[in-house]
């Protein structure tokens, strides 16, 4: 019995896999056959070789491949002669569907070797690289179902997609120059066509399997040069990438970067900046071996480092962190191949070069992100200067991935819709998300398909865009939910997407405790199913007693949770709008403090523009200030105590301030007393009148961050039990000064600290939470 029946389970279709079992199996002397089927791949193999050939099969996988299961049967021998690659079983094969990837290697070879049929061509890719996800309509992933169903191949490109030896073989979004997608520069904004609203966007707009109408340009193969020149005299392109269209100018023009700023209302909001390589932002940015690991990956994110010695004006100010990427399609590549003069070969690519490009989404006022090419110059008429098109839909928008080292900040384009793995099995959930950082996910099986982010529902564009992620997800998924899970809060617009879509298909709509489902993230994630501490730290959420919570201690153990402590609650003068301006923060703590005839002085100095009157009398008469747990406000008023800033211009700018000074000082030590634990509530009182006085506030950054650590841990030790386990979430998990303090002092403490690693810690998140605690809850009332 020597030959072997092997089933393959994961990411093993779209992504090469076939060809690179045929080529190994030929490498090995082996015959049999490889083909898909319904639940990924099945080979069988014969010969002396196959132990060799089990060895190596998951040890030399694609660069997009992924074995999540690896079954291995013995069989009689075969008797083939030869290895074969099989037609799909079963007829129409449901094809998982895979994120967009980076160009590769190869491909990049492709288009800079001049005798290459490829050489410049903006639309090039093959199994290891290119669209996937923000081109597919619907299961099967075959070209038919995909944007590129218009582009018929050309012979050549065709005998590429159909030869196994080829890296193109089957690859759905190939092309060449003489059969695909083309480019178009509009360097005169259209005129406003008037009365169009948002619903005349949509993904079957714009094709009919024919390819989209591209302006007629007398610039026809100088695109690029004319681009180029446009960024390099200030201008600012729309440029259609992936999942959508970025704002383009030039990093180093800091008019340039003012008016982009200016034109999109995007006062102080941190920029990303793309180059060509680690060599180019040396000045600019500390990017370590980790840090270049995550750029150069397949996901191509941008990805958060430390500022180097020098600022670029306007980019990412009062931060001490910059997003950089790296060009990831053909087509931002090209344009570093434009301005270094169209090298042969790739020896460039390693070389410094002076271009710096802010690349920012196109998602004006807060909007979805810009994916069509009328609805470009419908919607950033008046932002951009020209539009650099192609006719290739994007089928669905998806912005772009924010990461640093250890963590997803931001899960969208090169991640979704990758399944996170599940430890359980059961019914089928779509979970709607929460208010801001909107995601939503689907649980099928024993996998979670978190959506790309779709943002704040605070606009009926954003609903909007939920609806249709929502549809995409399920038509690639194939599924219809058993169940739906949702936000406590009743006026939430998923919250109200979760009742209808309930209603329309006669399915369960659970409600989910926000910072319950923080922790059941994690939880998700890790494959727990144990009792465990969670601290659930961010802005807001409602609680299950009617509270607004952000700094909870809880005890979870699957669908139950328990509350152990909180932070002490302040009042948020005037609501929502304490969260925007940090000043009224500190004076609800300065007035809880018992100090309200001291903050006539204090005001005077640290904001003598202000008027604490009107505040004061809200707080004594209690009127429009809601008490809150949040640790997210406390930052704020840390950050106004200090002096700061009187206003955010952005969420959570206060709060990243606050953490940028505190790493840039370095670490201190706690305050002694400076948060105090009284029957379990832990009050930050003494520290935050401590910091009214601070003369240095990168000293009083740091110093909170270090008080606020120990007094974590203090509240966490003290309510151990029989856990051992703690996990982190919400989005104050994502401060890096603050994570490093918890990790080191309650490891030391015997606790082992789980944080989200695949999902966002924040509202990004939330979702896969929410999913995860409505199977338990339903399976809890089964039995």
């Amino acid at each position: 019995m020597s030959a072997r029946s092997i089933r393959v389970r994961g990411l093993v279709q779209g992504v090469g896999f076939r060809p690179y079992v045929w080529r190994l199996a030929n490498e090995l002397g082996l015959s049999g056959w490889v083909r898909n089927d319904s639940a990924g791949v099945t080979v069988t193999v014969d010969g002396e070789n196959v132990p060799i050939f089990l060895a190596r099969l998951p040890r030399e996988l694609p660069v997009l491949a992924r074995i999540d299961a690896l079954e291995v049967e013995e069989i009689d021998a075969t008797g083939l002669s030869g290895f074969n690659i099989l037609e799909s079983q079963g007829g129409e094969v449901k094809t998982a569907i895979g994120p967009d990837a980076g160009i590769c290697p190869a491909c990049i070879a492709d288009i800079c070797n001049p005798q290459s049929r490829r050489w410049r061509y903006a639309f090039t890719t093959c199994t290891h690289c290119g669209p996937r996800y923000t081109v597919s309509r619907s299961i099967p992933y075959d070209r038919a179902q995909t944007s590129l169903a218009p582009f018929p191949l050309c012979a050549p490109c065709l005998a590429e997609y159909t030869d196994p030896a080829d890296r193109r073989f089957h690859a759905e979004t190939t092309c060449c120059g003489d059969c695909g997608p083309q480019l178009a520069l509009d360097v005169a904004p259209s005129p406003s066509r008037g009365g169009l609203g948002w619903g005349w966007v949509s993904s079957s707009t714009e094709s009919d399997q024919q390819p989209i109408p591209l302006p007629a340009s007398p610039l026809k193969g100088e695109e690029l040069e004319k681009t180029l020149g446009l960024l390099r005299a200030g201008k600012i392109v729309a440029i259609k990438g992936l999942g959508g269209f970025h704002l383009a100018c030039d990093a180093r023009n800091a008019d340039a970067v003012a008016e982009l700023r200016r034109r999109k209302q995007r006062e102080a909001k941190p920029f990303a900046i793309m180059a060509l390589n680690s060599a180019s932002l040396a000045a600019y940015a500390q990017i370590g071996p980790a840090e270049e690991a995550l750029r150069d990956s397949p996901a191509a994110p941008i990805v958060l480092c430390p500022k180097g010695k020098e600022e670029l004006p306007g980019v990412a100010p009062d931060l001490a962190w910059l997003g950089i990427m790296r060009p990831a399609t053909p087509l931002h590549l090209l344009l570093w191949h434009e301005a270094a003069g169209r090298p042969a070969g790739t020896d460039w690519l390693h070389q410094p070069h002076e271009l710096l490009l802010v690349m920012t989404s196109a998602n004006p006022h807060g909007e979805p992100l810009v994916i069509g090419n009328e609805e470009a110059q419908q919607r950033l008429a008046g932002i951009a200067d020209a539009y650099l098109l192609h006719d290739r839909e994007i089928v669905i928008r998806c912005d772009d991935s924010v990461v640093k080292t250890g963590a997803v900040l931001r899960r969208a384009r090169g991640y979704t819709p990758l399944p996170i793995a599940l430890s359980q099995d059961g019914p089928t959930v779509l979970a709607l998300g929460a208010y801001l950082k909107n995601t939503v996910c689907v649980q099928k099986g024993r996998a979670a398909y978190l959506s790309q982010h779709i943002g704040g529902l605070d606009n009926a564009a954003a609903i909007g865009f939920l609806e249709e992620t929502v549809a995409h997800l399920l038509a690639i998924l194939d599924v219809k939910p058993d169940l739906i899970a949702h936000d406590l809060h009743p006026d939430f617009a998923s919250t109200h997407l979760a009742l209808r879509l309930a209603a329309e298909w006669n399915v369960p709509a659970i409600a989910v405790g926000h910072h319950h489902a923080h922790i059941a993230a994690i939880c998700a994630e890790h494959g727990l199913d144990e009792p465990l501490l969670g601290l659930a730290i961010d802005g807001v959420g409602l609680g299950p007693d009617g509270g607004l919570w952000g700094g909870e201690l809880l005890r979870v153990d699957g669908a139950s949770c328990a509350r152990l402590g909180h932070l002490q609650p302040l009042a948020l003068p005037g609501g929502d709008r304490a969260a925007r301006e940090p000043w009224r923060m500190a004076i609800s703590a300065l007035h809880a403090a018992g100090l309200s005839a001291q903050i006539p002085a204090w005001l005077a100095r640290r904001y003598p523009a202000r008027d604490a009157k009107p505040l004061l009398t809200m707080l004594d008469k209690n009127l429009r200030c809601p008490p809150t747990s949040s640790l997210g406000r406390l930052f704020d008023a840390a950050a106004g105590m200090l002096g700061l800033r009187a206003e955010s211009l952005y969420e959570g700018q206060a709060a990243m301030e606050l953490e940028g000074l505190a790493a840039t000082y370095g670490p201190v030590a706690a305050m002694p007393g400076g948060m105090v634990l009284n029957e379990n509530i832990a009050d930050c009182s003494p520290l935050l009148m401590a910091l009214a006085d601070c003369a240095d506030p990168g000293y009083g950054a740091a110093l909170f961050h270090a008080t606020v650590a120990a007094g974590l841990t203090q509240l966490i030790t003290v309510n151990r039990g029989n856990c051992s386990k703690i996990a982190i979430g919400g989005g104050c998990a994502m401060n890096s000064v603050l994570m490093t303090a918890l990790r080191q002092q309650l490891s030391s403490a015997g606790f082992t600290v789980l944080e989200a690693n695949l999902a966002p810690a924040n509202d990004g998140g939330l979702a896969l939470g929410q999913a995860w605690l409505a199977r338990k809850i339903t399976l809890q009332n089964v039995k």
